[in-house]
């Protein structure tokens, strides 16, 4: 047995997900996961989560608000000490084997203080392990961003990258690309043909998103919107894991922002996406690029869409379901023997097919 410190982003529960999809796999080893706000309500019910906080990034309106998240980082490092001062106290209580970290900020900084080894699992890192071929506009967002993931979530004794798309890794980088990690409950469904759209958002949307999936000739299935009720074709659901699949498994095809986690359970469903990502959220439009890129549905950035959008969209609904269908969405064994092999080795491998 093992004992395993787990940091975790706690804003939304994508990343909460994650861990518990990898905690779950390993019930012979001890689990101390430290996270904070939703992702440590995800978490906290079935396993021992200290709250720890960490920089937390602000939307309004489905924008990324600069001066409010930069406010919220500085208003975070007057007390960066005292949080970093509890965790090395957690962990000399708990003395763990190995750290794993899903975009965490202060579990690697401790684990690098301490020597522990630690191993990255997320889908952010995608943003600095890969080169990408991006507009002009967009690359002065992603250069900031991307110096901003190696100051706060920098380094990590060994990294997994999980992605639906896999651009080239940069030269040097510590890191290997691997395929979603889906959870459980995904992987025990069936794709099902069906005539309703779901529509997911996860933080408060643009002004024109609703008018616009009133427009569509489909029932929409709308989650992160409001807890039951109906308006026209658009029927509002409760915040459900077991419905959202069942709809998600069963639709024609999903509205929905730019999320990785989202995104990659639609896409092994085989439903093509309208993806609408945040504005400014970098890791968001890279995967909605990519999205588009690959054949997998279609980029939105105006926030004014008009009827033509989902007429020129179901009219290439057979293509999208075409090119989904070529593609790789579950990397889930993949994960968990090098996961399994960092642990076992405390360390000292990441294991593989290519035995490293």
């Amino acid at each position: 047995m093992a004992r395993i410190l787990y940091g975790v982003q706690g804003s939304g529960t994508g990343h909460a997900v994650r861990a518990l999809t990898v905690a779950r796999r390993f019930p012979q080893h001890e689990f101390l996961l430290v996270s904070f706000g939703s992702g440590a309500e995800v978490l906290r019910a079935e396993f021992p989560v200290a709250v720890l906080p960490a920089p937390d990034t602000i939307y309004r309106r489905h924008r990324l608000v600069v001066s409010a998240t930069v406010k919220a980082a500085l208003q975070y490092a007057g007390r960066d000490r005292d949080h970093k001062e509890r965790l090395l106290r957690l962990m000399d209580a708990f003395q763990p084997d190995v750290a794993l970290s899903d975009y965490d900020y202060l579990v690697p900084w401790a684990s690098r203080r301490l020597g522990l080894p630690c191993l990255g699992l997320d889908h952010q890192h995608i943003i600095t392990c890969c080169r990408h071929r991006l507009p002009p506009w967009v690359r002065p967002t992603y250069w900031v961003t991307a110096a901003v993931i190696r100051r706060l979530y920098g380094e990590v004794t060994w990294r997994l990258v999980t992605s639906f798309f896999h651009p080239p890794l940069r030269p040097g980088v510590q890191a290997r690309l691997v395929p979603p990690l889906l959870r459980e409950s995904v992987l025990t469904r069936q794709p099902l043909p069906g005539e309703h759209v779901v529509a997911y958002q996860s933080v408060s949307t643009f002004r024109h998103f609703l008018p616009f999936l009133r427009s569509l000739p489909r029932p929409v299935h709308v989650y992160g919107l409001g807890e039951g009720g109906r308006s026209g074709n658009l029927h509002f659901r409760p915040r459900s894991e077991e419905g959202f699949l069942d709809d998600l498994a069963s639709c024609a095809w999903v509205v929905a922002g730019g999320g990785h986690t989202t995104l990659s359970e639609a896409l092994y469903f085989g439903k093509p996406v309208l993806s609408f990502p945040i504005r400014r959220h970098t890791e968001q439009f890279l995967n909605a690029f990519y999205l588009e890129k690959l054949g997998y549905g279609l980029k939105v950035s105006r926030f004014r869409p008009g009827p033509g959008l989902w007429r020129r969209f179901e009219s290439r609904l057979e293509e999208f379901a075409g090119r989904i269908r070529e593609g790789s969405f579950v990397g889930n064994e993949e994960i968990f023997a090098r996961v399994a092999a960092f642990i076992d080795s405390r360390g000292r491998r990441l294991g593989g097919a290519d035995g490293a």
